[in-house]
């Protein structure tokens, strides 16, 4: 079968893309969120080189070569460092999925693996926090308020359960059955993929949960709102909303500026590691699809072993 040409501009193709998303691939609407976002990157670039008006059949291997340029001299807000290769690859891949949308839909335009990943290292940083460092994140929030014993209620839940979070920006208060007895409490989130996994709330978290939900008089699902902002907009928090109050309290109590809520759920995973739990277990608190993914943290605790060998049993005291 023979392509034909686009007939407008691939900036126009947008809305076509996210209905093929839905109906074809059934991403859920925060995935169709993402790639909006990221794709949008790719709008912004063909604006500010003059190529708005670009047709599918007319994007050349030379403009993809220049977009990864644009992309390397991008700048993270949040960290205010060049977007990593990880993020990078993101947006390449977003456009990647459009270009796949073209051929499905047989429009000429060229072929998504003629778009190359940027490489990474092998090993994947991951940053954590140690048993202390969590403990002062967790007591930073001033309890005497709504707001604190919200932000309180948030970071015991990361820490305690390991959620992404915008899994946990997807609870809702029916979800929370609070205990007659201090208990932890059981519940069920769904996940990447749309994949439903268990996860557990300490006790210590549920009783935050508890003081946080008695001083709430409003009608909302969401179980954590926000008490700022337009009147007309949706109460729920967002991520980017989350990832303020995390970092808001890191900076507070003087812990890593890098501290994200990521940075919760590899510390949960670390934690559990390093007290002997079974790999596999992790991986299924932390809803990984591959064990290669967990396997990311034995590193980090084999590191901090050998780390702790060197100190305290390196031979050094023996005579020679």
């Amino acid at each position: 079968m023979s392509l034909k040409k686009g007939k407008k501009p691939i900036i126009k193709y947008l809305t076509d893309f996210l209905e093929y998303l839905e109906i074809e691939k059934g991403l859920s609407n925060r995935s169709q969120e993402t790639y909006t976002r990221q794709l949008n990157k790719f709008f912004t670039w063909l604006r500010l080189v003059k190529k708005d008006k670009i047709k599918p059949h007319e994007l050349t291997s030379n403009d993809i070569w220049q977009y990864r340029v644009y992309l390397s001299k991008q700048v993270n807000k949040t960290t205010n460092k060049l977007l990593t290769k990880n993020t990078q690859n993101h947006y390449l891949i977003a456009l990647r999925n459009i270009l796949n949308f073209f051929a499905d839909r047989d429009i000429q335009s060229i072929p998504a693996e003629k778009i190359k990943l940027s490489k990474q290292k092998t090993e994947k940083n991951i940053n954590f926090l140690s048993l202390d460092q969590v403990e002062k994140l967790l007591l930073s929030p001033n309890t005497k308020t709504t707001v604190g014993l919200r932000d309180r209620s948030i970071l015991e839940i990361l820490f305690s359960t390991g959620l992404r979070v915008a899994e946990l920006t997807a609870l809702n208060r029916e979800q929370i059955k609070i205990p007659k007895i201090n208990d932890s409490l059981e519940i069920s989130v769904i996940g990447k993929g749309s994949v439903p996994r268990t996860v557990y709330i300490s006790a210590r978290a549920v009783e935050c949960i508890k003081k946080y939900l008695n001083t709430r008089n409003d009608s909302d699902k969401a179980l954590f709102i926000r008490y700022s902002g337009p009147k007309d907009s949706p109460l729920r928090l967002t991520t980017r909303s989350i990832e303020s109050i995390v970092k808001k309290h890191a900076l507070k109590t003087g812990i890593p500026a890098h501290t994200v809520p990521h940075t919760l759920r590899h510390s949960f995973a670390t934690d559990l590691l390093e007290k002997g739990v079974d790999i596999r277990t992790v991986q299924e608190f932390l809803g990984h699809k591959s064990i290669a993914t967990t396997q990311i943290y034995t590193h980090v605790v084999s590191k901090k072993l050998k780390d702790i060998h060197s100190k305290f049993h390196s031979g050094k005291d023996l005579n020679e």
